[in-house]
């Protein structure tokens, strides 16, 4: 697990330690990961330690990451797509087929019949927070030409809100799919994608 500490990977991590899975989670700051289980080994370190990375991915079964950049403005690095091209590589490195991660609407899968104002979305994201489109964009660009078993789960609004129970997944002018979307619920689509193929190799977006 990578982004176990962020709003919507502390809702992940619990989802997967419910759910009978031992986890490992590589985070930077250990006090803003709240949970104390047997089944959850914690790696402190930064996430272009490419060593802790590989521990953190060898012998596993899956990894999801829900890595995201903060909505910032002013933010011009990019450490995040690296670090995505960090995990890819140790996943090939270890053998470790399956991905999920994280993404927005405002990038595109091959599968979406974007209207007008789809595509007016990233447009309007790029003028606002340039430094986190070109994040999203990049992590993208690496989950999705990482030769693995990936699935790029994309969000719009992602609200603290209790769980709402009703999931929508498809793409763009296709499907009827909307905006907000509870974070609990985000955490259990992406932990549900560990043992569902339907989206293998898809960017589905998401919501209530």
């Amino acid at each position: 697990m990578f982004g176990g500490t962020g709003k919507i990977g502390r809702h992940v991590v619990r989802r997967l330690l419910r759910a009978g899975h031992h986890v490992t989670a590589l985070v930077r700051s250990p006090e803003k990961l709240d949970i104390t289980d047997d089944d959850l080994e914690v790696i402190v370190a930064e996430l272009d330690d490419t060593a802790a990375v590989g521990r953190a991915v060898a012998g596993a079964d899956a990894v999801i990451s829900a890595l995201g950049p903060p909505i910032d403005p002013f933010l011009r690095s990019g450490p995040l797509t690296a670090a995505t091209r960090g995990i890819v590589a140790a996943m090939h490195e270890s053998g470790v087929r399956r991905l999920v991660a994280l993404a927005t609407v405002s990038v595109p899968d091959p599968r979406d019949r974007p209207s007008l104002l789809d595509r007016l979305v990233p447009v309007g994201i790029g003028l606002l927070i340039p430094g986190a489109l070109k994040e999203v964009q990049g992590i993208s660009e690496v989950v999705t030409t990482s030769g693995l078993d990936w699935t790029l789960a994309r969000i719009t609004a992602p609200i603290d809100v209790s769980t709402n129970g009703t999931l929508r997944a498809g793409f763009l002018g296709r499907d009827h799919v909307g905006a907000p979307m509870a974070r609990t619920d985000v955490a259990a689509f992406l932990v549900d994608q560990l043992v569902d193929d339907t989206f293998v190799g898809a960017a589905p977006a998401i919501s209530n």
